[in-house]
């Protein structure tokens, strides 16, 4: 339902004053009914009354709404009505473009402050406690428009309609009493003229009753006097309450942007706290004249110093407030290599023009971001020297927003703070400081204003970076909202780390999909090293060090560098058969051999590599030689190994595993990730040359029986072997490992070498010694 629609509901019940009070003359009901849709679509908010550039727009709407009235008069059947519209018509033309801007906009304003929760009941009562002439908008106040459809309207929007009613009323007071003050001296004026022929008792009571007038406007002008101080009281109160939510608003921002570093939901749109600054700041100016005036008129400005004190507070911290960093310098940067930020100042609408405003950029420590803004802080010490440090704050026309873009700094050198124990360069944190001077329209002088960007980690070489990105990380994840710079904890609940973790994987790797309770148990179970599968980890708090500084039992590596790892190969390589159900991800052999011990020969899942970073491996049921059934854990597929042969090729050539766990035929599951190329026969020949082809092969995997189809008689046994010379290679290392790793001699992968094998000895290892005899017979 139009807004409109609604006020037709609420006007029929409003007395004659309030109706002329909410339609004046200059813009009277009829011409709102008239041209209802149209007007609730044009942006009136969009003016500043005192811009008078915007004077050509206001003055197209005029004429659009003149020659409105004009097709409606000339489509009007009605005679008399006719006419009304052709003179509404002739006034509206005559009307300056500015005001009629203003009026249909407080009028707009005003009907939607009538159309909130309460409905008429709310109108009666705003309407029917303002004092008679209710004054129309003032320049520099803009509230929110508000829904009336029964959609949901933000406390901040709320807090502004009545912010601004508040101001309005104030001026209302304001030309009430003034008007009374003319009154009062035409009454004195009037007395002192009286005529003297008059009879003495006809005098008498002509000056008594001129007498009594006076006295009742002196008592009305005192009264309206109190309550228009009282409300001034009362609004510069509300002023600073919404300011407070706004400061606060402000510092979520902040902190949702930081949390979005782990995948945390963020929106980044800074327009609806832009319009909430400017909002404030137009109350602000406004209040503060009202509190000029109403010194004025009591013939001192010292008993509301207090008020101009309070408002000249409240306006210094919305300025200092309103710079935030919209586009955040990377987290990990690198010395002497190039990188972007974006600083916005949300009063940029308002900044007074003239001389240019230059935003400087300077690295600070952890030690002297804490000091910044406190008292008897001590001066910030230059500690790294930066590259394209200072940028101009410009305005752009099309946000309506003022930004300064830093697009090509760098970090030539950084000075390093001592450091304690055995912190290292990865761990020391820095974060970016920008400082400008500003002058705000219709403020007297310029404010110092500040803000800093996210703590930072500076690397001098590659192989730093994933340990500075598990500072940030760590740092992002776990520290609290208005921490001081930059604390975090030295452990936190595992309950925390699981869904950090599951945050950052989603976000990093870029999909839907999240790490399950399985996945999360087997990190569990890494991370505290308690291979348990039953183990409860809820109550158990994760270190800094177990996250980053110890290297897992038995690696050469951390956990959060193993865990990384898988992150880098999933979003180069695997995303898709991750998303799409796929990948089991992260599972202990335990609980592998749990889930698998019952499954017929064939059945295969694809796990991540526990023993080195980025691999995954497909685990898979084969045939034991005592007849029973035994895990194989094929080599991990590494990022090289996939670049080669993507992980869906790589399935379909072993033909020995048949069904994706828990019984989907291989073929229907990963047919979609099969190279085109490869379901189509080869040519015989190519100018001359023999085709070759690259096919994966798992030495002794063709050695086992065919997979059985019935399994009910045949006993179980679970476990992996690794027997002989093969202990001495990794974990996940198995009888099924690829040729390559089993004939290091070799230079080439063989599941890689364009090299058939013999077709009477496919896959054996005597083929394979026939092959590497040719080859160093041809060498």
């Amino acid at each position: 339902m139009a807004q409109w629609d609604q006020m037709k509901l609420v006007v029929q019940r409003l007395p004659n004053q309030a109706l002329n009070e909410l339609y004046p003359t200059s813009f009277p009901m009829d011409v709102r009914h008239y041209l209802a849709n149209w007007i609730e679509d044009q942006p009136w908010e969009e003016f500043d009354i005192e811009n008078m550039e915007q004077e050509p727009q206001a003055q197209r709407l005029r004429e659009q709404i003149v020659l409105l009235l004009k097709e409606q008069a000339h489509q009007h059947q009605n005679v008399l009505e006719r006419m009304r519209l052709q003179d509404f018509s002739r006034k509206m033309s005559v009307v300056q473009p500015m005001m009629l801007v203003q009026t249909v906009r407080d009028m707009l304003r005003k009907e939607r402050h009538f159309l909130g929760p309460t409905g008429p009941a709310r109108a009666h009562y705003h309407l029917g406690q303002c004092p008679p002439g209710q004054a129309v908008h003032q320049p520099g106040l803009s509230p929110s428009p508000r829904t009336v459809n029964g959609n949901p309207i933000t406390k901040s929007n709320q807090d502004m309609d009545n912010l601004v009613l508040k101001v309005l009323e104030i001026r209302n007071y304001r030309q009430t009493m003034h008007q009374l003050q003319e009154e009062m001296n035409w009454e004195k004026q009037d007395g002192e003229s009286m005529s003297s022929p008059m009879h003495s008792s006809e005098l008498d009571t002509s000056q008594l009753e001129k007498q009594k007038r006076i006295q009742k406007l002196e008592y009305k002008y005192q009264e309206f006097g109190k309550k228009r101080v009282q409300l001034l009281h009362e609004t510069i109160g509300i002023l600073q309450e919404c300011q407070k939510r706004l400061i606060q608003r402000i510092k979520d921002w902040r902190w949702e942007q930081h949390q979005a570093t782990i995948g945390g939901p963020f929106d980044e749109n800074l327009g609806p706290l832009q319009t909430w600054c400017e909002q404030l700041l137009g109350v602000n100016v406004q209040l503060r004249q009202e509190v000029i005036l109403v010194g004025q008129d009591h013939g001192s400005s010292d008993p509301f110093s207090d008020m101009q004190d309070r408002l000249g507070n409240l306006l210094k911290t919305l300025i200092q407030s309103s710079m935030l960093v919209e586009r955040q310098p990377p987290q990990v940067i690198k010395t002497q290599s190039k990188f972007c930020t974006t600083v916005r100042y949300l009063l940029g609408e308002k900044v007074a023009t003239g001389k240019p405003i230059l935003l400087r950029a300077q690295i600070v420590t952890e030690m002297q971001a804490r000091n910044l803004g406190q008292p008897g802080g001590i001066a910030i010490e230059n500690v790294g020297e930066l590259i394209n440090s200072t940028a101009i704050l410009e305005h752009i026309p099309s946000s309506k927003s003022m930004c300064a873009n830093f697009r090509n700094m760098s970090i030539k050198k950084i000075k390093r703070a001592d450091r304690k124990g055995s912190e290292s360069v990865t761990e020391e944190k820095f974060a970016i400081l920008f400082t400008a001077d500003i002058a705000i329209t219709g403020c007297d002088t310029a404010y110092g204003v500040q803000t800093i960007s996210l703590p930072v980690v500076v690397i001098v070489h590659g192989s730093q970076d994933n340990n500075a990105m598990a500072t940030i990380v760590w740092d992002c994840a776990f520290s609290e909202p208005n921490r001081i710079p930059f604390v975090v904890p030295e452990r936190v609940p595992w309950t925390q780390m699981r869904l950090t973790l599951s945050m950052k994987f989603m976000s990093e790797v870029g999909t839907q999909r999240c790490l399950d309770d399985n996945n999360l148990h087997f990190l569990a179970q890494k991370i505290f090293n308690k291979p348990d599968i039953s183990e409860d980890f809820s109550n158990l708090l994760v270190t800094w060090s177990q996250f980053n500084k110890e290297v897992l039992p038995g690696r050469p590596f951390t956990f959060w560098q193993w865990f990384d790892g898988v992150m880098e190969l999933t979003k180069k390589h695997l995303i898709r058969y991750w998303s799409d159900g796929l990948i089991f991800g992260f599972i202990g052999k335990q609980h592998l051999h749990v889930i698998l011990q019952n499954k017929p020969n064939g059945t295969f899942l694809l796990r991540f590599s526990d023993s080195e970073i980025g691999g995954i491996t497909i685990a898979y049921v084969a045939p034991a030689e005592n007849g029973g059934r035994r895990i194989q854990n094929i080599q991990p597929f590494t990022k090289r190994d996939l670049e080669i042969r993507c992980l869906g090729d790589r399935i379909r050539d072993l033909e020995f595993i048949t069904h994706v766990y828990p019984d989907l035929p291989k073929n229907d599951v990963f047919g979609q990730y099969y190279s085109a190329d490869m379901l189509v026969p080869l040519p015989q020949s190519t100018e001359g040359y023999l085709p070759t082809t690259i096919t994966t092969t798992v030495v002794g995997a063709m050695d086992h029986p065919s997979p059985s189809s019935s399994m009910n008689d045949v006993p179980m046994a679970a476990f992996t072997q690794f027997p002989g010379p093969m202990s001495q290679f990794s974990p996940d290392f198995s009888p099924s490992h690829s040729a390559a790793h089993v004939a290091p001699v070799f230079p080439h992968h063989f599941e890689d070498f364009p090299i058939a094998m013999p077709a009477n000895q496919p896959g054996s290892s005597d083929g394979i010694l026939d092959i590497l005899s040719d080859f160093d017979a041809s060498m």
